[in-house]
């Protein structure tokens, strides 16, 4: 009997791979317990379809996602904050201040756990903050911390 594998199962193999398993097995297992699916020419077109429509997506998103990366480039945020005596920032520049700001000015959202901030901004100037947006796709953003 072949089928097509829906879920990763140890020792057969991974989710999407046909695989030539016995009745019994397929049947009262795998099928049984939602692991596979009879592998037939309807259910194989099926999975081909929805495997197009994934990589499809898939496209778009990384596409959005070189889109936003080009956006982010262009940018600078300014975050103002209020100075001590001694010319020092109170506290520092947060990642959802960040954000904040980021959509408040420019109207693009990124996630404040996708900013990724090496040091803490606790003084003014100008900082490259990195942002990871996915798919391997790291934005730089330029960040402009003034005083208030």
């Amino acid at each position: 009997m072949k089928v097509l594998l829906i879920k990763d199962v140890k020792g057969l193999g991974k989710a999407g791979e046909i695989k030539e398993v016995k009745d019994g097995y397929g049947n009262n297992f795998l099928i049984g317990k939602g692991f596979a699916k009879a592998a037939t020419p309807d259910v194989l077109r099926q999975y081909e379809a929805a495997q197009k429509r994934k990589a499809e997506e898939l496209k778009y998103e990384i596409a959005n996602l070189e889109k936003l990366k080009e956006e982010l480039a262009k940018v600078t945020v300014v975050v103002k904050k209020t100075l001590g005596a001694n010319g020092s920032l109170f506290g520092s520049v947060s990642k959802e201040e960040i954000a904040a700001e980021l959509e408040k000015t420019h109207h693009l959202v990124v996630e404040k756990k996708a900013i990724d901030l090496d040091t803490h901004l606790k003084a003014v100037g100008l900082y490259d903050v990195s942002i990871k947006l996915g798919h391997s796709i790291n934005a730089t953003l330029k960040v402009d911390v003034q005083g208030e």
